[in-house]
């Protein structure tokens, strides 16, 4: 297994894992949600292969305040072998060396198996915080 950055020519591969993982659409899950994504050149999204084939994902975005985790997905034909554990840890390497000292991620509070990856990986939910979302643009 090999852990690179996505290049545009990825696109297609990242959004069939997404839905081969069962995660749940949004309405950046789109070729031009991560063509804009990609096109930053900071290189965010991590890939996960094997043999060649996209089989993990993870965005680990810097803003330059905070490291921050999207979109972590693996296939299910591969699940439980490191994969996720992988893309995390080339993902913290990353923002770490970026300057992040704090760092974190956005996941499914009602996905058992997610939940329980990030809290085995030493993340805990923060007290006393709730995330706000605006799908689309301000009207």
């Amino acid at each position: 297994m090999i852990i690179r950055a996505a290049h545009s020519g990825d696109i297609e591969s990242v959004l069939e894992l997404w839905r081969a993982a069962e995660g749940r659409p949004t309405v950046t899950d789109t070729h031009e949600g991560l063509q804009r994504l990609l096109s930053r050149g900071d290189e965010p999204l991590l890939l996960a292969e094997r043999g060649g084939v996209v089989v993990g994902t993870l965005i680990a975005a810097w803003d330059g305040w905070r490291g921050s985790f999207y979109r972590l997905a693996v296939h299910p034909s591969v699940r439980r072998r490191g994969v996720a554990t992988a893309l995390l840890r080339e993902g913290e390497r990353r923002l770490v060396g970026l300057g992040a000292v704090r760092l974190t991620a956005i996941v499914v509070d009602n996905e058992p198996g997610a939940m329980g990856f990030w809290a085995a990986a030493g993340y805990a939910p923060q007290e006393h915080r709730a995330r706000f979302v605006l799908d689309g643009p301000p009207t």
